[in-house]
């Protein structure tokens, strides 16, 4: 009787229906619902607003549970068998498996929720940011959203005291450095984005709630100076196991690390060398550093700064599309506006899009970090010079045209859910580095070399990242010979090369500017070779961004059909 049962449930389930498509939809859509149930932040950031009115919870018992949750969906991916299904299908589900890896690392190993100050600051700001910036609804109805964010962010500062556990001195010398600009940003930036609501019931409680986080950031500010910076003690290096389950697990990238390494030593060198040769050509009786000091001092005034940007786009666009280099998807330039505060210690220039299901607000902004009013003559002066009219240009190339901005526009239809919600680095930033050189090997600047020194100059700075996150991370140079190589090596500024470094010790992969950028380099090769005589420029760039951003290895699958080495 027991075999003959067994028989039948072998029958039964030998006859069961095979997993579909409509299935894998169903089981990604219950991950992202968790992920965002998580993560409400970047709910809103992706244009689900049913999150608006939560904020994340760092307590131990919630990270517990993120845990769990992870893995049980880490083994359902793992277990669903994609044989049969589009190609796209297969690479959605390897890059899902990856990014919960990838989330299980950053969580249970590296575990930044107890080393990072700035977690919990940065991620309150960031938090109220999201709701402010955009006009997805009414300003009454996300001014609503903003105070039941607003009215849990003690309690996520609470949650960080007895989170934090000896975190690296430098992590908190950070948060520090930040938190004045937080909490000018809470008493200034927030009322002003809601300054046309009128109902004094709802003012009242707005002004109630965001007192309080003015007032649990001063209490934050005196627990890191009094208590925690004393005993902040701890290594902010992730060590080269992890270093190297990062890279695969983020980028799709598993080689050997000593050859990650030399990858971006020859490319610091050729870089290097390319500096040499364009700036024998200005001036063959200088030196390169005397001729990157005077294009260092080529820049515009900083009241002037934002506009300069301005100025600068439309030509772009206009040549792109009179030279058939990327399709643009949007006539609709992006806002060119000022760094929101708690970016400002990390970042000089970046890009902030609307999400992929963002429905109403369709803005763009590009964030320029200007000189603060407390600064030295000679700290702002340094400061500019990382804007010189060379850098200036590949700037507004990275960020927009057709840099970030351009690629998101196209991640708006990318081919599914998980490839317009999940990216890397090394696609994103490797993209947006590509263009800068790629644009003036195109033309641009009609051969301008101070353009190119501009351009080598920034490509110089993203060699250094390479470096410096890896050999940092990996115990092999300290803080202080990471701003030196920064220096020395990356051609730039003191002041620079400390924001960069500072940056390193908690983004240990900024190499996938670089990383990225190689990778694309060689697959349009590949491709090049493939097409042969009908290579279009333009039909690379446009199925490259037709993909969405995730690793370049699955980028190469679709457009070559193998798994070659992607460097």
């Amino acid at each position: 009787m027991r075999l003959l049962l067994f028989f039948m449930a072998a029958g039964f389930l030998s006859a069961s229906p095979k997993a579909t498509q409509a299935d894998f939809d169903k089981l990604i859509d219950q991950y992202f619902d968790d992920f965002f149930h998580y993560n409400p932040t970047q709910g809103t950031a992706a244009g689900f607003h049913q999150y608006d009115p939560q904020l994340e919870d760092y307590s131990l018992a919630a990270i517990a549970a993120e845990i769990r949750s992870l893995k049980a969906f880490l083994t359902k991916f793992e277990q669903f068998s994609t044989a049969g299904f589009m190609a796209d299908a297969a690479a959605d589900r390897d890059l899902l498996i990856r990014n919960i890896e990838s989330q299980l690392l950053s969580l249970e190993t590296i575990r930044m929720w107890e080393k990072n100050p700035d977690v919990y600051s940065g991620g309150i700001t960031s938090s109220a940011f999201t709701i402010m910036s955009r006009s997805f609804a009414p300003p009454e109805e996300r001014l609503r959203s903003l105070i039941a964010r607003e009215r849990l962010m003690k309690n996520v500062l609470g949650q960080a005291r007895r989170n934090l556990r000896n975190p690296p001195r430098i992590y908190t010398e950070v948060a520090l450095e930040q938190l004045p600009g937080l909490v000018g940003f809470f008493k200034k930036d927030v009322p002003a984005a809601f300054n046309r609501v009128t109902d004094r019931k709802l003012l009242d409680e707005f002004h109630a709630s965001n007192d309080a986080v003015i007032a649990a950031l001063g209490e934050y500010r005196t627990f890191l100076k009094n208590d925690l910076l004393p005993r902040s003690k701890g290594d902010y290096r992730i060590g080269v196991q992890n270093y190297s389950k990062k890279l695969s697990y983020d980028e799709m990238v598993d080689l050997p690390l000593d050859k990650v390494l030399a990858v971006g030593y020859a490319n610091l060198r050729q870089n290097q060398e390319a500096f040499r040769v364009t700036a024998a050509k200005v001036d063959p009786k200088r030196t390169p550093q005397d001729i990157l000091h005077d294009l260092e001092k080529d820049h515009p005034p900083g009241d002037r700064l934002l506009q300069t940007f301005r100025d600068v786009l439309g030509g772009l666009r206009q040549y792109i599309v009179d030279h058939k280099i990327v399709t643009i998807p949007s006539t609709v330039p992006p806002i060119v506006e000022e760094t929101p505060p708690f970016m400002r210690a990390l970042t000089t220039a970046s890009m902030d899009t609307p999400g992929p299901y963002e429905k109403v607000a369709k803005e763009a902004f590009f964030n320029v970090t200007l000189p603060e009013p407390g600064w030295t003559p000679e700290h702002v002066e340094e400061h500019l010079e990382s804007f010189n009219r060379g850098t200036v240009i590949s700037t507004a190339v990275h960020e927009v045209y057709p840099g970030h901005y351009t690629q998101f526009l196209w991640v708006q239809n990318a081919p599914s859910k998980v490839r317009k919600l999940i990216g890397t680095g090394s696609n994103a930033e490797g993209w947006a580095h590509y263009t800068e050189q790629m644009m003036l090997d195109q033309g641009y600047g009609a051969g301008d070399l101070k353009l190119r020194l501009g351009q080598l100059q920034d490509a110089l700075l993203r060699n250094a990242r390479y470096i410096v996150g890896i050999q940092m991370h990996t115990g092999k140079m300290t803080f202080e010979q990471g701003v030196e190589f920064f220096v020395k090596e990356g051609y730039q500024t003191h002041a620079i090369a400390e924001v960069e470094t500072k940056r390193g010790t908690s983004d240990p992969t900024y190499l996938v500017y670089t990383l990225g950028k190689l990778e694309i380099l060689k697959l349009r090769e590949d491709y090049k070779k493939l097409r042969g005589a009908n290579f279009s420029l333009l039909e690379f760039h446009d199925k490259f961004l037709a993909q969405g951003f995730p690793p370049i290895k699955i980028i190469r699958r679709a457009m070559l059909g193998n798994d070659s080495p992607v460097l």
